[in-house]
């Protein structure tokens, strides 16, 4: 089972991720050129950094989003751990513990059940570990 991050937190990891990408498409550029591959290589070097400039320039903007949608995020504190954390829409997770947290009535019924099967499926899980497997 996948755990899954708040809305603000996966929005930064995609903004990181494309970061890192963006940086090892420059330094993949590089090559043309610290290798010595002629024209080609600086051809390859242009394409390459010019690649890794547009992903980076979209992680800029993914973050400038992020930072603009956790200004407006309400903020509340969580039930399991007790931490201030924030949440964007009718339901968010905790950013800290994962809980599933919502502020309207219509959906606790279903955040409360899909904690309920998470825990339910760990538990099995757990239950399993000690089962005797065959060689």
């Amino acid at each position: 089972m996948r755990f899954r991050s708040s809305k603000v937190n996966e929005f930064r990891l995609w903004g990181l991720a494309l970061t890192m990408g963006g940086m090892l498409l420059m330094i993949i550029g590089l090559a043309g050129i610290v290798f010595d591959w002629g024209k080609a290589g600086r051809i390859i070097a242009v394409i390459f950094m010019i690649l890794g400039m547009i992903t980076m320039m979209v992680s800029m903007g993914i973050y400038f989003w992020a930072g603009m949608l956790s200004t407006s995020a309400i903020a509340l504190d969580c039930p399991e751990c007790g931490r201030r954390t924030k949440m964007l829409g009718k339901t968010d997770r905790c950013m800290f513990c994962k809980t599933i947290l919502t502020v309207d009535p219509q959906f606790e019924h279903t955040a409360e059940s899909e904690t309920a099967a998470a825990a339910q499926a760990a538990q099995m899980e757990l239950n399993r570990d000690h089962e005797h497997k065959p060689h």
